[in-house]
């Protein structure tokens, strides 16, 4: 069962937006969820990950910091906080289940969902 992102849209520069994501029927499988985003014609790309045990989260050293992962345990629910968004921000934001925390690598995370369009416009 994929897990499945929720929240996008379209947005103007400088705005701000939510993403979720939660498996469906069931709970997560691993301690580690992940964002990636792919805009057209280029490669998905990393954005960042959360430990649900502890918390602890990880940007790579090329993030700008804008986005903020957390989690509802009560809800089951990993969210992406948006802010300052930039129209190249445009993409489909996917979110996964990885296997160990601190990679960045998209074969170390699964249960690939369908993504959520995120639109920035200018």
């Amino acid at each position: 069962v994929q897990l499945q992102a929720s929240g996008g849209g379209l947005v103007q520069a400088g705005g701000s937006l939510t993403l979720s994501c939660a498996p469906s029927g069931r709970t997560f499988n691993t301690y580690v969820v992940g964002w990636f985003r792919q805009a057209p014609g280029k490669e998905r790309e990393y954005v960042t990950s959360i430990h649900l045990k502890d918390g602890n989260t990880y940007f790579t050293e090329a993030w700008e910091g804008r986005f903020t992962i957390s989690r509802d345990d009560a809800k089951n629910t990993v969210y992406l906080q948006m802010n300052s968004l930039k129209p190249e921000d445009t993409a489909v934001y996917y979110c996964a289940e990885g296997k160990l925390f601190g990679s960045s690598r998209s074969r170390d995370f699964g249960s690939w969902g369908q993504g959520t369009q995120v639109t920035v416009s200018s």
